[in-house]
């Protein structure tokens, strides 16, 4: 069974960084960061396969960087720049589709998630 496991979580001022990581126990050609605010619908973050290709929505593509170690089974999230609207439950997934989007039909895999709150 696929497990995934987040942390990093936390406070931080606007303007400041966040660093979260997920790690699985297997290896998934993809992995991704999505959040959910209280009464919203989940979104998609970030993603990347196994080959380093990563792929941001635009609303944090020019803020925040996804990476994968070698083995590819851990996915980390480097949030500069963070954001009070940044402010969600972070949520890693994993599905095994050869193409790797931020889209929430895509995983099956899910992490219990990591909350991030930014103050102004």
């Amino acid at each position: 069974q696929v497990q995934l496991a987040e942390s990093g979580g936390g406070s931080v001022q606007a303007g400041g960084s966040l660093r979260l990581t997920c790690t699985a126990n297997y290896q998934l050609p993809c992995m991704g960061w999505f959040r959910q605010i209280p009464g919203k619908e989940r979104e998609g973050v970030a993603c990347m396969d196994v080959l380093g290709r990563p792929s941001l929505v635009d609303s944090v593509k020019d803020r925040f960087t996804i990476s994968r170690d070698v083995a590819g089974k851990t996915l980390t999230l480097l949030m500069n720049n963070a954001k009070p609207e940044d402010s969600a439950m972070y949520y890693c997934a994993a599905n095994s589709r050869g193409t790797c989007r931020p889209e929430i039909s895509d995983y099956v895999h899910w992490g219990r998630g990591t909350q991030v709150t930014v103050s102004s």
